[in-house]
């Protein structure tokens, strides 16, 4: 099985940056030998403003360009919002669905995140989903409950073939998000990416893959990727230079296979 490294540009990159960053990233992926490649899926979901530039500047890559958002209507009166069929034009093959941010800030819920992973698998995407608890759930000891909501709800719209289509998760908990964030231990992140399988694995038709995302760095990847249930790893601002998103994947594609 691959692992997967992935980043999320967030609200970050102008063209004239995110080219810069996919021509430096391009240099390193040239000098792959296949060996490195068949052990390591990269993938970048920049703004919605340069998906289009960025997909096509990796078309012969192995590297999958995704969206961080989506409505769930094919199209219609929703201001501001980009549909699947938007995103799936732009040569995108992934998106990235109920992060933390925006559930807080901008209204996610369970029913919403199911209504997009539903149209996600419906246009061929495949929904990179992410679940998460925050402090006060945790020290409360509500952590597998609430992973358990959030995998259960983002599923349950989906029904026969869709079950098998190619869906991703990623445990991001929300204490260990942001500049401030501390890092799950492989040991407590390992633990929880093993129950969203398991939950997953009764809606789905086979175990999805699941990533870790929560202040991933150079000093914790290759800790993390060596767990059992890790398949990867979701990273934020320690990826956002082709630098240091080249030494994740260096390190990733060096790790013991999971």
């Amino acid at each position: 099985m691959k692992l997967w490294v992935g980043t999320s540009w967030k609200m970050n990159k102008t063209l004239t940056e995110a080219l810069e960053f996919v021509a430096d990233l391009r240099a390193f992926i040239d000098g792959l030998d296949e060996g490195v490649d068949a052990r390591v899926q990269p993938f970048v979901m920049p703004s919605f403003t340069v998906i289009r530039d960025v997909a096509r500047a990796l078309a012969d890559t192995p590297v999958l360009v995704g969206a961080q958002n989506m409505h769930w209507a094919e199209r219609g009166p929703w201001t501001g919002e980009v549909s699947p069929l938007q995103v799936q034009d732009c040569g995108a093959g992934m998106v990235e669905l109920g992060h933390s941010e925006r559930r807080t800030h901008f209204g996610e819920t369970d029913d919403t995140v199911a209504r997009k992973v539903e149209a996600a698998v419906r246009f061929g995407l495949t929904p990179l989903i992410c679940v998460g608890e925050t402090f006060e759930q945790r020290q409360r000891g509500r952590t597998d409950d609430v992973l358990r909501a959030q995998t259960e709800g983002a599923l349950r719209l989906l029904t026969g073939a869709q079950r098998a289509a190619p869906i991703l998760f990623a445990y991001e908990p929300v204490w260990a998000i942001g500049a401030g964030g501390t890092p799950a231990t492989p040991e407590d992140a390992d633990a929880r990416q093993r129950h969203i399988k398991e939950v997953a694995g009764s809606v789905l038709a086979a175990r999805p893959p699941v990533l870790y995302g929560g202040s991933v760095n150079p000093g914790n990847a290759a800790d993390l990727v060596a767990c059992a249930h890790i398949d990867g790893v979701f990273v934020g601002r320690a990826a956002w230079s082709a630098q240091g998103y080249v030494e994740l994947l260096t390190i990733a594609a060096g790790a013991a296979p999971c």
